[in-house]
């Protein structure tokens, strides 16, 4: 019996359609995406380096504990310190997003708070990037801290008065400050020119010594209790730092009640770490030193950093 004729027709059809879904392949363009893909793709902005947090309370060593809160080697009970050095974490409702741990130790001689902060920043613009945003973020905390000028440096003015130039030099050696007075300076300066010594009340308890708490960052005494230049040397001012994270700065405020806030915020890509240390004397005649807890603060800044790098 003669075949159907119409078997060869049907293949013959199938080869054509099959061929000319695939043929296009050889131009080497059917893997290229599409014009409107490349678009997307190219205006998407990077994410940040880091999509999670620590844990804030557990993220300092009971050594650094101790150093920043002297009062935990003074409770007389095991519990106690135990309770003490976990400190108490800070509501939050996305831990990945933020995280905060505070802790309070009372001694015979002072109070110390401290307070650690992370925060994650997340760009919702695909266009900027999660660094971009967290850039943004902490120039806000830069511009909220008010950082003060760059104070005039006391060699300086011993230069312009060595000159003779009649009576115009203690004029010229309050006038002329020298721009390297301090070892960073900020870019924020021209806001409070005249909050350069944060803690110069400091000076008026020169004569307490010999306790936990000192006369204050300069160890001079001013006995007219009146702020100067020379009261708090530059390298304790409140400063920027060009030595930790991507950008830090420094803050040293006294309160009224000679209780001294050290803070440093520093930034590496889109996490801002936070960290204040406090210390209320437990009289009004001891002025904690600013030299000593801003070492402390520091050194507690730089050991999170070295974490986050790894």
């Amino acid at each position: 019996m003669q075949r159907k004729a119409y078997v060869p027709g049907v293949a013959v059809l199938l080869a054509a359609v099959l061929t000319a879904c695939t043929g296009s392949g050889d131009d080497g363009t059917q893997d290229d995406p599409r014009p409107g893909e490349v678009t997307a793709s190219a205006s998407t902005a990077q994410p940040g380096r880091y999509d999670t947090l620590p844990e804030a309370c557990g993220s300092i060593d009971d050594d650094t504990l101790e150093a920043l809160l002297p009062g935990l080697k003074q409770l007389p009970d095991a519990e106690q310190r135990e309770e003490a050095s976990e400190g108490r974490a800070t509501l939050t409702y996305d831990t990945d997003r933020k995280a905060g741990c505070r802790w309070k130790v009372e001694s015979p001689t002072a109070t110390d708070y401290l307070f650690v902060d992370f925060e994650r920043v997340v760009s919702f613009d695909g266009a900027v990037s999660d660094d971009s945003k967290a850039q943004e973020v902490y120039g806000g905390k830069v511009e909220a801290a008010d950082l003060p000028e760059p104070s005039p440096s006391t060699t300086a003015g011993d230069d312009e008065g060595d000159e003779g130039n009649g009576g115009e030099g203690d004029g010229d050696s309050s006038a002329a400050p020298s721009p390297s007075a301090s070892p960073s300076g900020s870019s924020k300066s021209s806001k409070a020119p005249n909050k350069a010594p944060k803690s110069a009340d400091s000076s008026v308890s020169s004569e307490s010594s010999g306790s936990s708490t000192s006369s204050g960052s300069s160890g001079s005494s001013d006995a007219s209790g009146s702020p100067s230049a020379s009261a708090t040397p530059a390298s304790l001012q409140p400063r920027t730092l060009d030595d930790l994270g991507d950008e830090a700065f420094l803050d040293d405020a006294l309160g009224t009640s000679r209780q001294r806030t050290v803070t440093v915020v520093f930034r590496t890509s889109n996490v801002i770490v936070t960290v204040e240390y406090e210390e209320q004397p437990a009289t009004t005649t001891d002025v904690p030193d600013s030299e000593e807890m801003q070492d402390r603060a520091r050194n507690l800044a730089e050991l999170l950093a070295e974490a986050f790098d790894e």
